[in-house]
């Protein structure tokens, strides 16, 4: 295991529902294509902080590299609405474009 997760480990054990090190866990995990453990970090995250924007692209590109694709288009679909609530234009475009890309009923 890489000292990152080392690290992120234990800021997660001293602050299990902090978001930003349960997006990081997901992200290091996610990168070492350790899928499941990826997963369940980001449903921690979004259980925790549903308005979390930026984990709503990354969580649907992990439901893509899992060939997930009815999974990915219903995380972007959730995350684009997620993104509008708040005023996050570039997140929704973001997830827009991801959403296109794979939903050619998406317009």
């Amino acid at each position: 295991m890489s000292n990152r997760i080392d690290m992120l480990l234990k800021m997660y054990e001293e602050s299990p529902d902090d978001t930003f090190v349960l997006f990081a866990l997901a992200k290091e995990h996610q990168s070492l294509e350790k899928f499941d453990l990826a997963l369940e970090y980001f449903e921690k995250l979004l259980r925790t902080d549903k308005n979390y924007v930026g984990a709503y692209y990354h969580l649907g590109k992990l439901y893509e590299s899992k060939q997930e694709l009815e999974q990915a288009i219903s995380t972007y679909k959730e995350g684009i609405q997620i993104a509008s609530m708040a005023g996050d234009n570039h997140a929704k475009s973001e997830l827009a474009g991801a959403l296109m890309n794979i939903d050619e009923d998406f317009e």
